[in-house]
């Protein structure tokens, strides 16, 4: 499919877009702080990536290109409007078909209310690494390819944030949980 779209097959090139249109959104709210403007930012970024497909290796290497695309689209876009809104993160819901007691509903509404103010109060690019890592399951290569550095900086990066995370969740827990060193 890429190698056709890289020809100008402009279908080929739609369904490979299609396919990871989900993530796209996600990377750009993550990226804005905020879900509005998201659709134009990845259709600014779709745009973009067309005019460079041919820069593309692999059909593995699309998710992971497409996604940076989009990601310094909308830092641009970011930057362009001095936004500083807070990240309006949509935790997934329920699995369809799986009933859901009105207290695990109310349980699991509190928990993603928590999650999302404590992601909110964490820097964007330590929201960013967590996004790709824990809600687009991106591996660490995958990551490192979106924002171009090496695997190790991904796993460093990825460590910090995630401790930021789990001390904006439970201050109690002091900085760095399990990494304090005396």
């Amino acid at each position: 499919m890429l190698s056709r779209a890289q020809s100008g097959d402009a279908a080929a090139f739609s369904a490979l877009v299609a396919a990871h249109r989900d993530s796209a959104l996600r990377v750009a709210t993550v990226v804005l702080g905020h879900a509005s403007g998201a659709d134009d930012v990845v259709q600014d970024a779709t745009t973009r990536a067309w005019r460079g497909i041919a820069t593309v290796h692999g059909e593995r290497g699309f998710r992971p290109w497409y996604l940076h695309v989009v990601a310094n689209t909308a830092r641009n876009d970011r930057r362009s409007r001095h936004r500083r809104a807070a990240l309006a993160v949509r935790a997934a819901g329920q699995r369809a078909g799986e009933p859901i007691s009105p207290e695990d509903a109310a349980i699991g509404d509190d928990e993603r209310r928590s999650v999302i103010a404590a992601m909110n109060r964490l820097r964007r690019d330590d929201r960013l690494v967590i996004a790709l890592r824990h809600f687009e399951q991106l591996s660490e290569a995958e990551i490192a390819d979106v924002l171009h550095c090496p695997a190790g900086t991904v796993k460093s990066r990825l460590s910090r944030a995630m401790g930021r995370l789990r001390q904006a969740l439970d201050p109690e827990l002091g900085p760095d949980p399990g990494g304090a060193r005396s």
